[in-house]
């Protein structure tokens, strides 16, 4: 039994990883494809770490829920067992939805931006990119689609 509930928790953490996306700037939907963004141009004045949260998976959710029933249902007999299995199932539901969310947490970086043609100041967060570094005083390119922005060393 031992390994069956193993063998669920790794297909579990696979599936979690699986459904990943790339959080960084450089990565677009198909929906944001062939969409006209307005360019500004700016010099950044500050740079600030911050961590994104991650999102709540389902897979995760359920998976947590199966293994917890799973092990819950071993407990005592008869409707003791009922109940184990049933709290079992929520704890792990619970568990298995804050591991996917904790999983799915990055880093990111709050951009205090100096806009080149209004002088306004602007903040920005993005996912950090280890292949786009940036740094007081460059410039850089904004990239604005409604009310969501990218930005881009210039």
């Amino acid at each position: 039994m031992v390994k069956y509930v193993l063998f669920v928790f790794f297909i579990v953490v696979l599936a979690v990883s699986g459904c990943a996306r790339n959080p960084y700037g450089d990565t677009y939907g198909r929906s944001q494809a062939q969409q006209i963004q307005q360019v500004k141009y700016g010099t950044i004045i500050q740079i600030d770490p911050v961590t994104l949260e991650g999102e709540q998976n389902v897979v995760g959710t359920i998976a947590g829920a199966a293994v917890g029933g799973i092990l819950g249902s071993k407990i005592g007999g008869g409707s003791g067992s009922d109940i184990a299995a049933i709290g079992g199932g929520l704890l792990g539901g619970y568990a298995g939805s804050k591991a996917s969310q904790n999983l799915s947490e990055s880093n990111g970086v709050n951009l205090t931006i100096k806009l080149d043609d209004t002088g306004e100041t602007i903040a920005i967060v993005q996912a950090a990119d280890p292949n786009m570094v940036f740094r007081v005083g460059q410039k850089v390119r904004i990239n604005v689609t409604g009310r969501t922005a990218r930005v881009v060393p210039q």
